[in-house]
C-alpha cells in the first residue's frame, strides 16, 4: 500500500511511448511516430535522452500528462510538432515559429554554410522573404562584422522575425517589402540570399496535410505557368542592387536546377553553380554579377 505523500510512479517510458504509438499510430507512419514520440518524451515532457533511450522508470505528474494529452489531440489535426513546442532549431540556435512563417527545414541550413564558407565577413547581406528570419539571423550570428537586413511581404512574419533577432541578440534590419513591386535603387549589396515560394500549385496534392494546412501558402507557393517568378523578378531586381562581383544564393525547387542556371545565364550571370542538398536533391544555386 502506497504511503500518504509519496510520489506515485505511475509511469515508465515504455508507457509514455505506448501512449504515442496508440494514439498517433492509424496518422502518421511508423518512422514518423518514432520521431514524435522522441520530441515529445524529451523535449515536451523533459524526460533526459538517456533515460529515453535506457526505457527507465519516470514519474508524470498531472500537469505533464496534460500536456501530452494536448499534444496528442493536436497531432492528431496534423499539426506541426514545431508548432506544439513553439520554436525549431536552426544551425544551433532556436527560433520562434507559428502559422505565419514556414518551419525552417534542414536544407536551408545547408544553403547558410554555403554562404558562410564563402563570405570574407564584411559582406553587406539581404535576405528577401525572410520568414522566421532563420537565415538573416543565422548569418549574423556567424558572420558578425556583417551587415544583414531582410525583408518580407508578410507584416505577421516580420513580427515574428523580430522576436527571433531579440532572442538570439542580433542585430538583423527588417523591413516589410514585395519584391515583385519593388523598385531598386542602387543598394551595392554584397549577397543577395532567397528562400522564396517555389512549389507549384499542382503540387500541392503529394504534399503533406501537416504542411498544407498550417503553413502560410503566400511561402509557399507559385503559379504552375511561371515556376521560376521570384528567382526571376529577384535575379533581374539584383542587377542593380549587387555591386560589382556580388553574389546571388538561391534555395530552388529541385526541379528546376538547370532552368534556374539558365535563366541565370542569359541575364549575364557568372560562376553559376548548382549544388544538391543532403538528399541529393538539386537544391542550392548561386551566381556571381560579372565584372565589367
Amino acid at each position: 500500500m502506497r504511503r500518504v505523500g509519496q510520489p506515485i510512479r505511475s509511469t515508465i517510458v515504455k508507457g509514455i511511448l505506448q501512449q504515442i504509438r496508440t494514439r498517433l499510430g492509424s496518422y502518421y507512419t511508423t518512422s514518423e511516430v518514432t520521431a514524435l514520440s522522441r520530441i515529445l518524451a524529451t523535449e515536451l515532457l523533459g524526460v533526459k535522452e538517456s533515460i529515453y533511450f535506457l526505457k527507465d522508470p519516470v514519474t508524470l505528474t498531472h500537469e505533464q500528462q496534460q500536456m501530452l494529452d494536448k499534444a496528442l489531440e493536436r497531432l492528431q489535426t496534423y499539426t506541426p510538432i514545431q508548432h506544439i513546442l513553439g520554436y525549431e532549431s536552426f544551425c544551433g540556435l532556436q527560433f520562434k515559429v507559428n502559422s505565419n512563417v514556414l518551419i525552417p527545414r534542414p536544407e536551408t541550413q545547408e544553403l547558410v554554410t554555403w554562404i558562410e564558407s564563402e563570405a570574407t565577413g564584411k559582406e553587406r547581406i539581404l535576405d528577401i522573404g525572410t520568414g522566421s528570419g532563420c537565415i538573416a539571423i543565422t548569418l549574423a550570428k556567424r558572420l558578425p562584422h556583417c551587415t544583414v537586413e531582410a525583408w518580407d511581404i508578410s507584416s505577421e512574419a516580420l513580427s515574428v522575425a523580430q522576436e527571433n533577432n531579440r532572442i538570439n541578440e542580433t542585430q538583423v534590419k527588417f523591413e516589410q517589402r514585395d519584391i515583385l513591386a519593388y523598385s531598386p535603387t542602387n543598394e551595392q549589396l554584397d549577397i543577395i540570399v532567397s528562400n522564396p515560394p517555389y512549389i507549384r500549385e499542382i503540387e500541392k496534392e503529394s504534399m503533406e496535410a501537416n504542411v498544407l494546412q498550417w503553413e502560410p501558402h503566400t511561402a509557399l507557393f507559385v503559379p504552375d505557368n511561371d515556376p521560376l517568378l521570384f528567382y526571376r523578378t529577384i535575379a533581374q531586381k539584383a542587377l542593380t542592387m549587387l555591386s560589382p562581383g556580388g553574389h546571388l544564393y538561391f534555395e530552388i525547387n529541385r526541379a528546376y536546377g538547370k532552368e534556374t542556371c539558365q535563366m541565370l545565364a542569359e541575364l549575364g550571370y557568372s560562376n553559376i553553380e548548382l549544388r544538391k542538398d543532403f538528399a541529393d536533391n538539386d537544391r542550392m544555386v548561386r551566381a556571381a554579377l560579372r565584372v565589367i
